[in-house]
């Protein structure tokens, strides 16, 4: 099994929330990438969402739980953690690897969005995340 981990990013817009998406190849997905050894998951996912996004004020304030995809594509396996960020602006940071950004562009978009751009296999992580923040518990961890 490649383990990718990823977190599902939102922030505040008045009183709706907002679900940071990429795309690439077409495909809207929130920020995420393999766990390289020796790195824990959560570290990985923090990792991604700074390479992938510059963003790296995130408040994990519904604590560290996650959800996995199904196994997809050759036995990879999505898990994402949720954070919150204060922060809009998005840069789509240059991957040294392949000399351009990894993704073709980003929105902020309302879970309705969400759920009509996501693959199915990320809808279950979508929809336990918009049950965990509208829940309203919160635990505060950075």
């Amino acid at each position: 099994m490649i383990l990718s981990a990823g977190i599902i990013l939102v922030r505040k817009n008045g009183v709706r929330w907002k679900y940071l998406l990429l795309r690439a190849f077409g495909y809207w997905d929130f920020p995420k990438g393999i766990v390289e050894p020796g790195e824990s998951p959560l570290e990985a996912a923090r990792r991604e969402v700074e390479e992938e996004t510059a963003l790296n004020d995130l408040n994990f304030r519904w604590g560290y739980d996650y959800r996995e995809t199904e196994p997809y594509s050759r036995g990879k396996v999505a898990r994402y953690y949720i954070a919150e960020t204060s922060e809009s602006g998005v840069s789509l940071l240059v991957n040294p690897d392949i000399g351009k950004p990894e993704h073709d562009e980003y929105r902020w978009v309302s879970y309705e969005e969400a759920v009509s751009l996501v693959a199915p296999r990320v809808k279950p992580a979508l929809e336990w995340a918009q049950e965990t923040i509208t829940a309203g518990k919160t635990e505060g961890h950075h």
